[in-house]
């Protein structure tokens, strides 16, 4: 999920000045000059002398542009070869026009290669013109298919940029493909359900109700005024569409805008309250299926009721009393204990962290390669899953090679959590479901969840009490050590944590308020595990770079489950296959290309091997090159293993290749892409989302 403020452009066929880079902190004299450990008091990667260079030299003018950009101001240009500013407005009309322009095949068309095989002809939207789409479709790219090597039809036929090696040049047979290796996609009955705002949630009704978290499901019982404000809300938080198919999200009297913004004030952090109207907000009516077109039946065996269903069961009997809507098996005797679920031991297990942008399928099937146990969905808001967002879904695919996988998920609210996670229960296939009580990003923080629900101990209990009541599959929570640094508290809470139901809790030792400024603070972390009840797991994370601070970490502690691993993945996913052989890998450049390589394929196979998905595998690969370029070869340090918070300087590597990979440039990031997935379209233009070289504040939850 993109919850990152918005990209500053950057022009990549120029290179960018690293003005935030001090003088001391770039190669040549400066640097050769110091010894080792002075170069490490100030966070500065200790490069071997015969491997530093100056730092280069970039053209001001493009320095004054990215300053420019950056901070929101103007300046008079000071070159010639300063390109021209564009409105959003005009780059928008600029995109639709070449999106007309652009000759868009039928997929049908596309995988058959006969123009009378889609079953709409004339009505359909795309074209069928087959031999002009032949004549405008750039060349094909070097390489064989991806969907070939896996020995299966390519799906995308004609439309393939590797459709030269297919074997009778399309792949018209799908019914011969094997079954998709990816799972927990969004169902298209489901999703019209949950536009509808047809979708019940019997469980998490019932357990909100029992736990007072929630007022009467009945709308016919509301007053006029509760009408009218049930109108403006929906009951499962979703959106509503308006005339022209855009979807207006229904916010709620609680939650707080981006535009009044309202944050915990410090005074609260003692005293936190916890309301019951605070969190039963007003119920949409929803609809009888004789006013509306579309009514689906009943689906996966009563799991999902419609709201015909609902009057079934509440309907009046003949005596004149009025039936429960709540099932026997919210009678709490027969529910079952949250110790007596089905857990999992994460015990000595290597967990690849839940990474925003970065983490996606792809890249988690490459740390799978590479020795990661334990891996997990990107953060997903409950909101938008429960609105049915196609892109939000996407975010809980998993690849069958996942053989232990959770989704993350985040929300303010106890109803819209539990309702999240019983519809994930229901219609995804995981192991376990994390809820994120963490996550330091303002826009999450602003609307009353991530880290902001440290300030409100007793709504973190409803969260995890009617999440874990509502489901079988086990619930972990992922939180920070406070919101203010100075105050921890996770400590005060970590008994009471596993007694609300949950099955671990993850720890990264900087508080909220901290982001990610400084080192992470183990000792806390080994103090609220050795705190924590047996039943409970503790897990730590922070600053994970080596297998040296993974054994740290587990002598320091034995009562530690395991460590989550975040960034040091994403700089070198190597890292599993260190921690499991007990080594620092001196890994080559022609090693890491491969790894490049893999991730490049399984993009392709995730995301799509034709125009489109070509271009955004390599728009998620520059992103992932954003970080990578801060690993330093074993080789080339004169103290090993590399630290999280050193800054490394400009330096060769031991060829060009290696060199290449260590640069900071979006344009060398881009030749790089070249190489595994063609030449960039013309005005291609990319800026990381994430600030990688930002060494003391980065956005991942």
């Amino acid at each position: 999920m993109d919850t990152d403020g918005a990209p500053v452009e950057l022009d990549v066929e120029e290179p960018k000045v690293p003005e935030d880079e001090p003088p001391s902190d770039g190669g040549g004299g400066g640097i050769a000059e110091k010894t080792p450990e002075e170069l490490i008091a100030k966070a500065i990667a200790p490069v071997k002398r015969e491997f530093l260079r100056p730092p280069p030299i970039r053209p001001c003018s493009n320095s004054n542009e990215t300053n420019d950009a950056a901070s929101g101001t103007k300046s008079a240009p000071s070159s010639s070869l300063l390109k021209e500013k564009k409105s959003k407005r005009q780059l928008k009309r600029e995109r639709l026009q070449e999106k007309k322009s652009a000759l868009h095949l039928c997929p049908e068309v596309a995988r058959s290669g006969d123009a009378s095989s889609c079953r709409y002809n004339e009505k359909c939207r795309f074209s069928h013109d087959v031999e002009a789409f032949k004549a405008q479709k750039p060349d094909d790219l070097e390489g064989v298919c991806p969907f070939m090597s896996a020995e299966v039809p390519c799906p995308y036929g004609l439309a393939c940029r590797f459709s030269g090696t297919h074997k009778d040049g399309f792949s018209a047979d799908l019914n011969g493909r094997k079954e998709n290796p990816e799972m927990n996609g969004l169902k298209k009955d489901v999703q019209h359900l949950l536009w509808k705002n047809k979708m019940r949630f019997p469980k998490a009704d019932a357990q909100l109700k029992l736990l007072g978290l929630m007022g009467k499901i009945n709308s016919k019982s509301k007053t006029s005024s509760d009408k009218e404000e049930g109108e403006k809300a929906t009951s499962n938080g979703s959106s509503v569409n308006d005339k022209n198919g855009s979807d207006v999200v229904a916010c709620d009297s609680n939650n707080q805008t981006d535009d009044n913004p309202q944050l915990p004030k410090e005074e609260d952090y003692a005293a936190p309250t916890f309301a019951s109207d605070e969190l039963s907000r007003p119920m949409k009516k929803v609809k009888s299926c004789a006013d509306e077109d579309y009514c689906p039946e009943e689906l996966d065996n009563g799991h999902i009721v419609l709201e015909k269903d609902l009057e079934k069961s509440c309907s009046q009997t003949e005596s004149g009393t009025t039936t429960e809507c709540i099932s026997t098996e919210t009678d709490g005797s027969l529910k079952s204990h949250p110790r007596e679920k089905k857990l999992i031991d994460f015990r000595e297990k290597l967990y690849l962290a839940p990474l925003t942008t970065v983490g996606n399928l792809p890249f988690r099937r490459v740390c799978k390669v590479l020795g990661a146990d334990v891996t997990c969905g990107e953060m997903a808001m409950c909101t938008n899953l429960l609105q049915g967002q196609a892109s939000e879904w996407a975010l809980l695919r998993r690849h069958s090679s996942e053989d232990l996988f959770g989704v993350q998920i985040c929300g303010a609210y106890p109803d819209t959590v539990t309702r999240t996670v019983e519809l994930i229960d229901q219609e995804c296939t995981v192991d376990f479901i994390d809820i994120n009580m963490g996550c330091p990003i303002d826009i999450v923080v602003n609307k009353g969840a991530g880290s902001a629900l440290l300030m409100k101990p007793m709504r973190m209990k409803s969260i995890v009490q009617a999440t874990s009541t509502t489901v079988d599959r086990p619930i972990t929570i992922k939180v920070r050590t406070a919101y203010f640094e100075g105050k921890n508290r996770i400590d005060s809470l970590i008994e009471d944590i596993g007694q609300w139901g949950a099955n671990a809790v993850t720890i990264h030792g900087r508080s909220r308020q901290q982001r990610y400024s400084k080192l992470a603070d183990w000792e806390y972390i080994y103090q609220c595990a050795r705190k924590a009840p047996n039943a409970l797991q503790v897990l730590g994370n922070g600053d994970v770079f080596s297998y040296l601070d993974w054994n740290k970490h587990k002598f320091d502690c034995p009562e530690l489950s395991t460590c989550m691993v975040a960034r040091g993945a994403l700089v070198k996913p190597w890292i599993f296959t260190e921690i499991k052989e007990q080594r620092h890998w001196d890994i080559s450049s022609g090693e890491r290309l491969s790894i490049l390589k893999d991730y490049a394929r399984f993009g392709l196979e995730h995301w799509g091997s034709d125009a489109k998905g070509v271009e955004t595998t390599r728009h998620f690969l520059l992103e992932w090159l954003s970080y990578t370029c801060r690993y330093i070869p074993v080789g080339l340090l004169d103290v090993i293993p590399q630290r999280m918070n050193w800054r490394p300087p400009s330096y060769f590597g031991r060829d060009d290749l290696e060199t290449l990979m260590a640069s900071d440039s979006a344009s060398d990031w881009i030749k790089i892409s070249e190489m595994l997935l063609g030449k960039v379209p013309d005005g291609f233009t990319f800026a990381p989302k994430h600030k990688s070289n930002s060494y003391d504040r980065a956005e991942n939850g």
